[in-house]
Formats: C-alpha cells, sequence, structure tokens
C-alpha cells in the first residue's frame, strides 16, 4: 500500500493546529490535528488511532478539497415523504383552521383524526407517529389554546392596528394637541384565594401538585402601564365597578407626566363607559379597545408574567394576605422599567405627536 502522503502545502502542521482550534466541528478539528501529525512525521497510531485506510481516506479528501473535504458529508436524507409539499400544505391549513364538529366528529385535531382525514382525502396510509413527523416539520407543536369570546370580532381587531395612530387623533380633545402624548393600558385581574395554577419543571411522565385553596375571598388588581416610560400605577380593590374605576383614573391622573396628556387604552367592561358616571380627568382621554380582544392589551401580559412569577402556586389565608401579596407583585414590577417596556411596547401603537 502507498505511503500516505499529504501534497497539500496552503497550511503546515501549525496551520492546521490553527484551524482545529477556531473549528466548531469536533470530528473534522480531530481529523486536521490527525493530519498536522502526519506532517510532523508521526506513524499513523500516533497520528489519529484509526485503521491506515480510513486515514488514507482523509488525507486523499485533503488533498482534493482543503479543509472543507474534512468535515463529514450530508447523510441520507431520509425515507421519501409519502405526502407532496401540497398534500401538506393542505393539512396545514385544516390544523389552523381546526376540526368541523358536524363533518368530522372532533372538537380538537389528534395525530389518530389527522391519520384518517389523510388516508380518506389522499389515499395514504400514515402512522400516528408519522402524522407527528409531519405536524412538527410544518411547524406545529401542541400548546394551550388561549379563551376566545364568542363576540370577537377578527376583522375590527385587524383593523385597529393600522389605524391606532388616526384612532388616537380621531379622540384628541383641542386642548390636548401640541402636548407630549403618553400611551398608556390599563386592566384589572381579580386575585384570590383560589388561585391560579402555573407550569413546572417536573419529571416526565409524572403529575406535579402545587397548592391551591378552595375559599373565595379575592380583591381586584386594577393596573396600568406607560411602556415608554417604563412606568405604571394600581390599586388593590375589593370590587370592580364604576367607582372603584374613578379611584384608578385619578391615580393614573396624577402619574401623567406635568404638561403632557395621555391617551388610555381600555376595554369596553361596563365600568369603563364614559355614561357610567365615570369621572375622567382632564389629562386623560380614553380609547376602547375592538370588543373581546385582550390579545391586543399588553396588561394581560403583565398579569401574566405577574401570575408566573409572585401570584401562582399560593395559598393566602386571608383577604389582607391577597391585598398584600398584590401589593409586593406590582412594586416587584415597577422596580423593572426595563421589564415594563419590554412587555408593554407594541410595534403597531404609535402616536403622532
Amino acid at each position: 500500500m502507498a505511503a500516505i502522503e499529504i501534497v497539500r502545502r496552503d497550511l503546515d502542521a501549525a496551520g492546521l493546529r490553527r484551524a482545529a482550534g477556531r473549528s466548531r466541528d469536533a470530528a473534522a478539528a480531530r481529523r486536521m490535528l490527525a493530519l498536522a501529525l502526519v506532517l510532523e512525521g508521526s506513524s499513523r497510531a500516533q497520528a489519529a488511532g484509526m485503521d491506515r485506510q480510513t486515514l488514507r481516506d482523509w488525507v486523499h479528501r485533503y488533498n482534493a478539497e482543503g479543509l472543507v473535504g474534512l468535515s463529514d458529508r450530508q447523510g441520507a436524507v431520509g425515507p421519501k415523504r409519502r405526502l407532496s409539499p401540497e398534500q401538506e400544505a393542505e393539512v396545514a391549513e385544516w390544523v389552523r383552521r381546526g376540526p368541523d364538529l358536524a363533518e368530522h366528529g372532533v372538537v380538537r385535531w389528534r395525530r389518530a383524526d389527522l391519520a384518517r382525514v389523510i388516508e380518506a382525502r389522499f389515499g395514504v396510509v400514515l402512522a400516528e407517529r408519522s402524522v407527528g413527523d409531519v405536524l412538527r416539520r410544518l411547524g406545529f407543536r401542541r400548546l394551550v389554546a388561549r379563551p376566545r369570546h364568542p363576540g370577537h370580532d377578527a376583522a375590527a381587531q385587524a383593523s385597529f392596528r393600522p389605524s391606532f395612530a388616526a384612532l388616537v387623533d380621531e379622540r384628541l380633545p383641542e386642548q390636548a394637541r401640541g402636548k407630549p402624548i403618553e400611551l398608556w393600558w390599563q386592566d384589572e385581574a381579580r386575585i384570590g384565594q383560589q388561585g391560579t395554577l402555573t407550569r413546572v419543571w417536573a419529571e416526565r411522565g409524572s403529575r406535579p401538585v402545587a397548592p391551591r385553596d378552595q375559599r373565595y375571598s379575592w380583591a381586584y388588581l386594577f393596573g396600568a402601564i406607560c411602556p415608554a416610560r417604563g412606568t405604571g400605577t394600581a390599586l388593590v380593590l375589593p370590587a370592580a365597578n364604576v367607582e372603584m374605576m374613578n379611584l384608578h383614573l385619578a391615580e393614573i391622573s396624577a402619574c401623567v407626566a406635568p404638561e403632557a396628556h395621555a391617551v388610555l387604552v381600555i376595554d369596553g367592561a361596563g365600568w369603563h363607559q364614559p355614561g357610567r358616571r365615570l369621572n375622567v380627568p382632564q389629562n386623560i382621554t380614553l380609547l376602547h379597545l375592538p370588543p373581546y380582544s385582550p390579545e391586543l392589551n399588553p396588561v394581560e401580559n403583565v398579569w401574566a408574567y405577574l401570575r408566573s412569577n409572585k401570584l401562582s402556586n399560593r395559598v393566602f389565608e386571608t383577604y389582607n394576605a391577597v391585598v398584600d401579596a398584590c401589593c409586593d407583585a406590582w412594586n416587584w414590577l415597577i422596580a423593572q422599567p426595563d421589564r415594563i417596556t419590554s412587555i408593554g411596547t407594541r410595534s403597531w401603537a404609535q402616536v403622532n405627536q
């Protein structure tokens, strides 16, 4: 068998060692070090601990292709896909749209259901595991669905974002024009003894437990944030009604920067309606969200953040304990202005200054 000879001379042994140190491909780096030893005159055993033919193959590939030849080739792409790209696109649309109870007999897709529909539609028989592979390849994962009110108007929500600046300008009173405009968001969360549970890390296959009270004493956390300033204000109150909302409006008004005017974005709750004895301060203009569109309000994300980190998996012995927990959680948030800005900023929520 002919001697192992490296004829390529663009890198010497030191150069190969430097290239190995920079490489993120561990296998290729080992081969570079082996060839460096060969250039230094080491035996094949000292060079790589591999059989002579394998070392010869890497030398030939290096001679022909340089460092690129030392990386592993892409292996086989696997078995041929049973569904065409067009068929997979149709499956993806089924998943996005969800099943029809009258047609499919189910209220959510399982892999077995999709396998049955795929066979009926395309004549292709797939195992449940194969259906799972298709779904993952198409970018789908098993996620917890968010509740949506039947009165949700997708068209109204879609038009709200691009027209946001125009809606703000339309609502502004004359005395506010020319002033700096602050954008505030407001909402309420009910926090109580019954509490909520949040996701926790646990061993696969286990059923983790967390404490949850069965009593029903609660308080309402009225919260508002101004993402641009990284600030906010809140009140913990015993009820959600017009009187409580008036207290919160006064609190927000006191937090608006001097000489500025606030646009306060709120939902359509009954105690948010101006005709319900609502006392709106002079430095605040209300802008209502489309009906049943909580996903447009970043304070909903604030509630999720506080529940996940401070208010879940707990038992509150008394009403005062609930109040104290709400105050502690909100003060903890207010001490993180960058967090408020990160959670509350929406690229489409811009105002014309």
